[in-house]
């Protein structure tokens, strides 16, 4: 993980709430007919961590409008896909236009523009942090069923572990890039590759 105590992050982040944001879905995209129907997915977990706050806050899907405050009391959300995918799957749940009342840094979509085309979150924290994701979308998705099925939370709790994590990987990919003004990616032919980013 990146050290944040480095100056040159420190002077970029001071004074502002940075919001960092993910969500896990009830259903696939296979449940609700395809990407263009986002907003029948449904949220099972939400995660923010704020700088201002210094904590990370889980959200149960009775709880979006505390999350949409949450965001729009920032000074910067960053999320990965976050403009094109949560704020779509979060949409119907709040009043507010998130996407229209927050400022944002969505870094898959940066680099996609810079390099013109996708990266996972997986492959930058790999090859910049030298950690990756715990799981992925789909287990989050069983784990639904699982605790809709059975009532426990248990299964509820590793929603909300893994989507921090997420959140977490997220906040430090950032991190890494305003120390250091680049990131690292395996590229398709699974070499490290250094892209430049300046997003002070």
């Amino acid at each position: 993980m990146p050290d944040t105590s480095d100056h040159r992050y420190e002077r970029r982040v001071a004074g502002k709430n940075i919001v960092y944001f993910d969500l896990e879905t009830q259903r696939s995209f296979g449940d609700v007919g395809g990407f263009s129907q986002k907003a029948k997915m449904g949220i099972s977990i939400a995660v923010t961590y704020s700088t201002a706050r210094g904590t990370y806050e889980i959200y149960g899907e009775s709880e979006m409008d505390q999350l949409a405050k949450d965001l729009l009391s920032a000074d910067l959300v960053v999320g990965w896909n976050h403009l094109q995918f949560d704020y779509p799957v979060l949409q119907p749940y709040v009043f507010h236009t998130l996407a229209e009342q927050t400022i944002n840094l969505d870094m898959m979509l940066e680099l996609e523009t810079i390099l013109g085309f996708r990266l996972k979150l997986d492959s930058v924290a790999s090859a910049s942090l030298g950690t990756g994701k715990t799981a992925d979308g789909l287990d989050a998705l069983r784990w639904w069923q699982e605790h809709k099925k059975s009532g426990n939370f248990a299964p509820l709790r590793k929603i909300a572990e893994y989507c921090a994590y997420d959140v977490k990987v997220t906040k430090c990919v950032h991190e890494f890039a305003l120390a250091n003004g680049f990131l690292k990616y395996d590229d398709k032919s699974g070499r490290c590759a250094e892209v430049a980013v300046n997003w002070a």
